[in-house]
This record gives C-alpha cells, structure tokens and sequence, in this order.
C-alpha cells in the first residue's frame, strides 16, 4: 500500500472525499516522508511504548505512530476528517481515533482509557500555530504520564522555547516550558513540504519532560506570576515591571531591598535573569508578602 505522505496520495485521498480546508483550523497536511522519521525518532517509540497524535489530519504521521508504537490515539477535532481516517488507516488495528478538541478534552481519563498497558507515552502532534502554546502548557501543566513532546510548530515560537537568558527570543514561553521540560529543536522544515502550504516556516522541537523542576519553588502560582509581570514590558528594567504589578507608591521603595537580596541588580531587564533567579526572586518576594494569594 502506498504511504500517505506523498503529494500523488494525499491530493487522491482529499479528492476521492471531496475535503476541502479550513483556514480557521490551521489544517495544512505534511508529504515530506524525510521529515515524518525524523518526527518519530525523536519520539523514541517502541512496541512497549504509546503515541498520542493531535491532529492527525489524514493519518501521514499516524501510521508512521503505528508502526512504530503498541499503541496510538489520536485525537482530531474535524468531523470531516473521522471517516478518512477510518478508511486510510483500517490495516492498524493499534489506532483509537478520539473525535474532540483536546484543549476540552480529559487528558487523564483519555490515558487512562487508552495507555493503561505501556510503559511511556510519546505526544506528537503537527500543531495548528493558532493554539501551540495552549496545548503545550495544558500537556505540561496537567502532569501526565509523558516521557516526551514531538511537535512541529512555527519556527519562531520553537526558537522561543529552546531560548536562553540574555537572548532576544527568551521570555515567558521560554521560562514555562524550561521549567517542565528540556527542550532541543530537532529540525527547520520548510514550507514546501506542506498541502496546502503555510506562509511561515516550521520547526521540530522535542521537549522531554522532566521528573520534576528544575528549582524548586514555594507556589508556582506566584513564580510565574513574577515571570510574566517580569516581561510586560521588555524595554523596562525588572524594577520597575515589578512596581508596576506589585507595588504602590506608598511601598515601591521596598523592592529594591528585595532584589538585591535574590542576588539580582535592580536596573536588570528580565531577559537576563535565569530560571533559578526567577525562583530566589519569587521566593524573595513571598517572604515578604509580596504578590501573595
């Protein structure tokens, strides 16, 4: 049988079902097979291993999953797309196809339901750009069963999230998703490689997930309540970001005590400070009452 992931194949499959695309979903179908081996090894998936796939589109990247994982569930949102993938992907009997929005959808029942029987869980997805960020941190923030994240997203937000302290692409993102897991971008793909094609260029990133943080942080709550009041306005310097969402001008004197007491220069931007800076801060700030719940 032929892959799905050629330009012959997949236009056949859209024509024979009449599909037509949605902008509003970001569907754009990868016929790169190159890139789909690479998407799956960086998933290190075995015949004692699960995938959940997001958005598995026509099921290009989901067979790959089959044949390489026990089991796979994939969880599309399109009603359109349920009886293709019926179709195209019916010699593996290893796929479960949840119809649903996995921002809305019970992560815990569904690997409870679905992965009771393997030893990790790959999540690998060819995300939308309009919802990346969302599904990330719901994946992460959940603390799921997950050994790793293999997703193909905008270039940018990829750099984003690999980004170190003191570099024009480090922010929240970068913090959050550092903060959960160790990120490594495994490819750029290019545009071409897409049905229809995207007006951005791509990116692989895995991010293997941590057993735990790597800071420990008294709430996470206020951490990365710090974080983002951190970065409301990058040309401002820590200090007076900081003012702005946690102080009155009756207290505002009382922060710069507190920042050179976490070891950090007042007239720093928050680019520039690490992970670990952020939680000495954070804890800082809590022992003094500061942007306490």
């Amino acid at each position: 049988m032929d892959e799905i992931a050629t330009p012959r194949r997949t236009k056949e499959i859209i024509a024979r079902h009449g599909f037509s695309f949605k902008k509003s979903l970001g569907q754009n179908f990868l016929i790169d097979q190159n890139i789909l081996h690479k998407i799956v090894d960086a998933a290190n998936l075995d015949e004692n291993k699960g995938a959940l796939e997001i958005g598995p589109g026509i099921g290009a990247l989901t067979e790959k999953l089959a044949q390489a994982a026990k089991k796979v569930t994939a969880v599309e949102i399109d009603q359109r797309l349920i009886p293709i993938l019926g179709e195209v992907l019916e010699p593996y009997p290893n796929i479960y196809l949840h119809h649903g929005d996995v921002l809305k959808t019970d992560l815990p029942a569904l690997f409870q339901e679905n992965f009771s029987d393997v030893d990790t869980v790959s999540v690998v997805a060819n995300l939308p750009y309009y919802v990346t960020t969302p599904i990330l941190m719901k994946l992460l923030e959940e603390k799921l069963p997950i050994d790793n994240i293999v997703v193909m997203i905008q270039k940018e937000v990829a750099e984003r999230m690999a980004a170190s302290p003191g570099t024009k692409d480090y922010g929240t993102l970068s913090i959050a998703v550092q903060y959960y897991s160790e990120p490594k971008l495994v490819c750029i793909v290019p545009h071409t490689v897409f049905i229809p094609q995207p007006n951005v260029e791509s990116a692989v990133i895995r991010l293997k997930v941590r057993e735990k943080p790597p800071v420990e942080v008294i709430s996470e709550k206020h951490f990365f309540e710090v974080v983002h009041a951190s970065f409301a306005q990058r040309r401002k310097t820590i200090a007076n970001n900081l003012k702005s969402r946690f102080f009155t001008k009756e207290n505002k004197d009382e922060l710069e005590p507190l920042l050179l007491k976490a070891g950090i220069e007042p007239t720093r931007r928050g680019e520039t400070l690490s992970i670990e800076e952020y939680a000495r801060l954070s804890a800082v700030l809590l022992e003094a009452g500061i942007g306490t719940e």
